[in-house]
Order: structure tokens, then sequence, then C-alpha cells
């Protein structure tokens, strides 16, 4: 099977998903059927892979690539003869916040049934949110660390437990993100994040912590504890106290598998089980990264990744075939037979 990248899109992360995108070429080479992107104007570009290269992007040279057309069932190029339309076969999603995880694009794919590996709209909402992935984990009986938000113009008042972590509520990447470990230290976080986004989320900052990330998928039907997944391995990431922009958009160029984490089998359990409880039945036909503290032998939800940098790659054994596993098992939405029955009853009551 042969996977399109979709990426870029108007967000913060446009630089980030262009980044994915250089790195699943390399990762995926010839299983990679097209690269399209669509720039900070929503104009679909498509990329010959000789091309996918940063300079390519940021020098504007990309405009002067084939323009598409998204319509039903795909997108369409166009030449003398008409419109054409572009063997696709499989998309991935791989726009990188807004736009791309924020139901936008799950939206327009959908509207014009595209089949395509990324999260649907209902899974954007709960995960692009920080505030309603907590509501969200909380129902399915998942910890969080206690929390609360922010709104601009609102008082600003955010105790006095410090440390604390400011970031914008609907932004990844690390992107306006502080720690701060005193009050006349807190305008400035806020600030920052409400550069970005008119809300923050507020947490404890626990030096310190055990991280651990996992991705993967369902990749059989159903929707209880039995059902089919495919799993990366559990990493635990390189200690720092924060890692910033800079560290994230390196981080997620990776290409090379990086090592287990080493846990008990036990905790293992807990954190794949924790990621089953949030996958099930929103996420299906995304392949996502949950990242975990672990407190005291609990398995805490710090995020869920809808769309993780470079997808994750560097976490599986078999990235491809995990991908090839998700495309044989998209949701499927039950057909809807439109009819004009009750108009038409409606007309012959009126002797119309």
């Amino acid at each position: 099977m042969k996977f399109s990248i979709l990426f870029g899109g108007i967000s913060w992360e446009h630089e980030i998903s262009i980044v994915s995108a250089i790195s699943l070429k390399k990762v995926l080479g010839d299983s990679i059927g097209h690269f399209i992107f669509t720039d900070a104007s929503h104009r679909f570009y498509l990329i010959p892979a000789e091309n996918m290269k940063s300079n390519f992007f940021s020098s504007q040279d990309y405009k002067k690539c084939t323009q598409l057309d998204i319509k039903l069932g795909g997108f369409y190029s166009h030449g003398f003869f008409g419109s054409k339309l572009l063997n696709t076969e499989m998309l991935i999603n791989l726009i990188h916040g807004a736009d791309g995880e924020d139901g936008t694009i799950a939206s327009l794919l959908e509207f014009h049934q595209i089949p395509f590996i990324g999260p649907r709209i209902e899974a954007c909402v709960l995960s692009f949110n920080k505030y309603l992935t907590k509501l969200y984990a909380k129902e399915r009986d998942v910890k969080t660390l206690p929390f609360q938000v922010l709104r601009k113009h609102s008082p600003r008042n955010i105790g006095s437990d410090f440390p604390l972590i400011i970031k914008p509520n609907r932004l990844g990447s690390s992107i306006g993100v502080s720690v701060i470990y005193a009050a006349d230290e807190a305008d400035y976080a806020i600030d920052s994040a409400f550069e970005f986004d008119n809300e923050a989320l507020i947490e404890p900052f626990i030096k310190g912590v055990k991280e651990y990330n996992i991705a993967g998928c369902k990749v059989a039907e159903g929707n209880n504890a039995n059902s089919e997944y495919i799993f990366s391995i559990i990493e635990e990431p390189s200690k720092k106290d924060l890692l910033d922009f800079e560290n994230k958009y390196l981080d997620f160029s990776r290409t090379e598998q990086v090592l287990k984490a080493n846990i008990p089998a036990d905790m293992q359990e807990k954190i794949k089980d924790a990621f089953k409880k949030l996958y099930c039945d929103k996420f299906e036909g995304a392949l996502i990264r949950c990242d975990f503290f672990v407190i005291d032998n609990e398995v805490y939800l710090n995020e869920i990744n809808p769309i993780p940098g470079s997808m994750s790659n560097y976490l599986f054994d078999d990235f491809k075939q995990a991908l090839q596993g998700l495309s044989l098992h998209l949701p499927k939405k039950e057909p809807i037979k439109v009819s004009y029955k009750y108009i038409e009853k409606i007309q012959r009551a009126k002797g119309k």
C-alpha cells in the first residue's frame, strides 16, 4: 500500500509539520505515493519527493509546484484535458496543531469521502483542548494532575503552591510554555501563554517526575478491552525540566528507534490499560501517542498527541506494519439514505 502525506496548514506548528513530513520520507521511502502541502493560504500543492527539503518551503519555491483542488473522492490536478484525480490510496493527516488537530482537516476529508489515517472530529475536539482532555480522562477513569484554566482578562488568581507550569490551552510543541517558581514570575508566563491562546492551563510542576510515552492504534473491530492493538515500545524520554520548542523541533525529526524504558511488567500493563481506556471508540483511525506520569505507582495522563511528531515512528519496531494494520481498520460511517418522503407527505396534505 502507498501512503500519501498531507502536511503544512495554518498553525504555530506549521514548521513542525514540514519536519515531520521530511522525516517520514526517510522512514517510509518508496511506500510514500505523494506529498501534499497546504500553505498559509490553504492552497494545496503536489510536492515532488526530491523537493522535500526545509528550504524548499521557506523559500516559497513550493508555489511553482502543481496546485491541487479537493473534491469528492480526493485531490485533483488540472491540465489541458481537464481535471485528473490524484491516486492517494491512503492519506495520512500529518498537520500538527490547528487545522490538523482541531478537526478542520478531518471534517474536510470526511466530507469529501477521502480515506485517511488520523483523528476524527470528536477525537480532535477532545485532544486539542487540554481542558477537555482532562475532563475526558476523568470520564475514562484515567488520573490527571490537578489544574485550573485561566482566561484572558480574568483575575490572575493562581495560588501559591509553586512551582507551576503554565501553557496555552490549545497548543503543542512546548510553544508558550513556562515553569515558574515564584509569584513575581507569573505575569510574564501568563502573558507568554496568552500570545498564542486566550486560555491558559495551569498545573503543578513536579520536578523529576517519572514520564513515559507510548504510541499505538487499534487494528481490529470492537470496542472492548480484547480488541487488538499495536503498541510501540514504552519510552522514558531523556530528562530535562522542560523541553522547549527548539528541542521539540529536533525531537520531531528523529528517525532512529529509541531505547525501551526499564520498568516492571505490571507498570507496563497499567500504562497500556490507560492508553486503551483513552483510545477506545474515540480515536479509531488514528495512530496516537499518550504521555503519562507515574507518581506513587499510579499512572497519570499528561497529554494525548493525536498526530504525534513524525507520528512517533522512532518508538516502533515496525512502523510501516503499524500503518498498514491501521489502514485496514478505519472507522466506517453507516450510510444514510436521503429521501424526501416527509416533504412529499406535507405537499400532498396541502394538495400541491
